[in-house]
């Protein structure tokens, strides 16, 4: 059985890393507005959703997409069809009983133009693996560091907080040692 261990720092806005994190998480606010820009209006003229891999090669080509690194940007593009999945499911759910909602569910929100901020998801793919060899944790082309004790990253997620800091988060995965108890058990 796997668990999973999950470390954060808080990034301020008086520390220097801050600025280049919030660099990103507007591209990703930019990328993620216009992917669904692409979603509504294909929904809204055809009355089919766009799935992620159409999605995903319609905004290969735009410029918010190659703002970030295409591990990244493909991460942001998950994200928001995950945001869909939901809403059908809460629509589906509100058609079987209205009772359990407030109202009927709204479709996935823009993000704020100016002060809007989305979170990025570096999974191992877009993360400097000598750098972590060494116990740093260094985001494909964002040109921070942060100092860690795991060696074994699965993926670091950069969170935008309405208080203007930025939480970086990673995980790992540990197998549980099941057998630890199993000596104790035999000297009975």
């Amino acid at each position: 059985m796997a668990m999973q261990l999950v470390e954060q720092h808080v990034i301020k806005n008086t520390d220097p890393r801050f600025a280049a994190l919030d660099r990103a998480a507007f591209a990703s606010k930019n990328l993620y507005n216009a992917a669904l820009y692409e979603i509504r209006q294909h929904f809204i003229f055809t009355g089919a959703y766009l799935n992620y891999n159409a999605l995903d090669k319609i905004m290969q080509k735009h410029e918010a997409y190659r703002a970030l690194p295409a591990k990244v940007s493909q991460q942001v593009l998950r994200l928001l069809d995950k945001n869909w999945m939901s809403f059908f499911a809460a629509l589906k759910t509100y058609k079987d009983d209205p009772s359990r909602f407030l109202g009927r569910p709204k479709l996935p929100a823009y993000k704020d133009k100016k002060d809007g901020r989305n979170m990025l998801v570096y999974t191992i793919q877009a993360l400097s693996l000598p750098a972590l060899r060494k116990g740093i944790i260094k985001p494909s082309q964002l040109g921070i560091e942060v100092r860690t004790r795991q060696r074994n990253v699965d993926q670091v997620r950069i969170v935008p907080t309405r208080a203007g800091a930025m939480w970086l988060r990673w995980s790992t995965r540990k197998q549980k040692n099941r057998n630890r108890f199993l000596p104790l058990l035999s000297q009975r």
